[in-house]
């Protein structure tokens, strides 16, 4: 077994392999003066299980293509089976055409994936969940919610005024799972835009009056929702406003936004390496998720069970 990494999240794949006590394989990766990107890995990976560590983050289309090549680069070196391990799984967010003549690129992405010489993948969170079946070979989608729900279990114990909420209609199948493991109540949030140039309406489906409200989503990006559904539980009496996600794109001011809201805290997983913003920031804290994914790494090697990990 083997680990590869490229340069979208090498902390988290130092994580990983501090965790399962293997060095990261000697590679190196380049970019010639045009920015073609070229992948040299400098260990032998002939009839080897080699997992290969890469989100596809901000810059997403470099990140991308250093996975391709990296790839490449294995399927070349006769490694037996190669895994890809995208912590963070870009244009997830385009599974599906919105409009008239609009691409599907979570597909396309999957495709490349596999033309490249995946044999698995292993990811964290997908946006939605029919994205599994867009790749052509086994894929695993882990899920952050045992890390997530220990860590609420620990800052707030198990309160009998703690309310889930989605920020979503989208989100409710997950808000549903993590209400229904906390034992706690559930609330969603009706987001509707009269028409263009108008502000979007926020109607609160359950009670929030007094409770200490809980966020949860797979992706804040701008935030401009998460803060909107957190004004929107305080203007409807809510004591107190978390946010747990698991992928802090946090583009633009997102931090800034964030910092400014009524949200108390935002809890986000290292699955996207940290800017500074987030590193300073008094509002944000991250979460790391390398034993989950070590864990599911040594039990794919060792062909066992993953999704008993979540039972």
């Amino acid at each position: 077994m083997k680990i590869l990494t490229g340069n979208s999240n090498r902390p988290l794949a130092e994580a990983i392999s501090a965790y399962l006590n293997l060095p990261l394989t000697q590679a190196s990766v380049r970019r010639f003066s045009d920015m073609e990107i070229f992948v040299e890995i400098n260990e032998n990976v002939r009839g080897e299980d080699v997992f290969v560590v890469q989100s596809t983050s901000f810059p997403a289309n470099d990140n991308l293509m250093e996975l391709l090549v990296s790839l490449d680069a294995l399927r070349r070196g006769s490694a037996r089976r190669i895994t890809a391990v995208l912590p963070y799984y870009g244009y997830a967010r385009q599974d599906r055409k919105s409009g008239p003549r609009t691409p599907i690129s979570a597909k396309l992405v999957a495709n490349l994936i596999t033309v490249a010489g995946a044999d698995r993948v292993l990811t964290l969170d997908l946006h939605a969940g029919q994205i599994q079946g867009f790749f052509d070979i086994p894929t695993d989608n882990l899920f952050t919610m045992p890390v997530f729900t220990k860590d609420i279990e620990d800052r707030f114990g198990r309160a009998n005024n703690l309310t889930i909420v989605s920020p979503d209609v989208g989100g409710v199948v997950r808000a549903r799972a993590f209400a229904k493991r906390l034992e706690a109540d559930l609330a969603i949030i009706d987001k509707r835009r009269e028409r263009a140039g108008v502000s979007e309406v926020m109607n609160i489906i359950g009670d929030v009056k007094g409770r200490r409200c809980i966020l949860v989503d797979d992706i804040v990006d701008s935030a401009g929702t998460l803060c909107n559904a957190a004004v929107a539980l305080k203007e409807s009496g809510a004591a107190s406003v978390s946010a747990y996600v698991t992928h802090g794109v946090l583009s633009g001011g997102a931090v800034a936004r964030v910092s400014a809201s009524p949200i108390d805290q935002l809890v986000i997983t290292d699955s996207i390496m940290a800017t500074e913003a987030v590193r300073v920031s008094q509002t944000l804290r991250q979460l790391t998720i390398a034993p989950l994914i070590a864990e599911a790494m040594r039990r794919i090697s060792e062909e066992r069970s993953v999704s008993s990990l979540f039972d």
